[in-house]
């Protein structure tokens, strides 16, 4: 072993579930009003209550799951209120990350995201939801990683976990048979380095996902 170099950390068992767990959350795997146990979850990932346990607190902190007052643990079922709320914070955040991410854009980073823009196509054609989100997802991700701008892209991933459920009863109550057509329209304002027009197709592509989220209670579930 060279001086000054030692191996990566073991990744603790806590962490695992958490960031597993976490992903499952964000990705959709889980409806709204999903109930989870700390058996269940020790069971899917071969370990101890403890280590589930404290990947449930952290994500319970994070709004990604919700606990009532008798310990029921379940994903979140988002009213309508908090719905918009959610969605007006990413549309104020979205646009100015992929504005701060414009400045440190390059082919390549286009090329990536016209990549997972095909793949989010495929999996609109499969009628598969979960990897519908989970590429919308890295789509967005990939061009805001270039803002350099953790503390804000930070907030945007826990708003997106929250999210998650929701957005995954959303896609089975649309039954989408096209990808998102703004995907275009942001990847043709980056070729520009037109920096306003970024802006309005990020919003757009934001606002008019999400306010099909606002449904009627337990339309989402149908």
């Amino acid at each position: 072993m060279r001086p000054g170099f030692s191996d990566p950390p073991v990744q603790s068992a806590h962490d695992r579930v958490y960031r597993g767990l976490r992903l499952q959350v964000m990705h959709g795997e889980l409806l709204p009003g999903t109930a989870l146990t700390l058996r269940g979850i020790g069971k899917s990932f071969d370990v101890s209550m403890t280590p589930a346990r404290e990947a449930v607190r952290r994500l319970t902190a994070e709004g990604a799951l919700t606990m009532s007052a008798s310990g029921r643990v379940a994903t979140p079922e988002l009213s309508n209120e908090r719905i918009e709320e959610l969605a007006s914070i990413r549309a104020l955040l979205e646009p100015e990350l992929a504005s701060r991410a414009l400045r440190r854009a390059h082919l390549a980073l286009i090329g990536r995201m016209e990549s997972i823009n095909e793949a989010n196509a495929r999996a609109v054609h499969r009628q598969d939801a979960v990897e519908y989100i989970r590429t919308n997802l890295e789509f967005h991700r990939t061009l805001y990683l270039r803002a350099q701008s953790p503390a804000m892209l930070g907030l945007l991933e826990t708003v997106w976990l929250q999210l998650g459920p929701t957005m995954r009863a959303l896609y089975a109550r649309l039954r989408r048979t096209a990808a998102p057509p703004h995907h275009r329209l942001i990847l043709e304002a980056l070729r520009a380095g037109d920096d306003a027009a970024l802006r309005l197709a990020l919003r757009t592509d934001v606002t008019q996902g999400l306010r099909h989220l606002a449904v009627y209670p337990g339309e989402a579930r149908a």
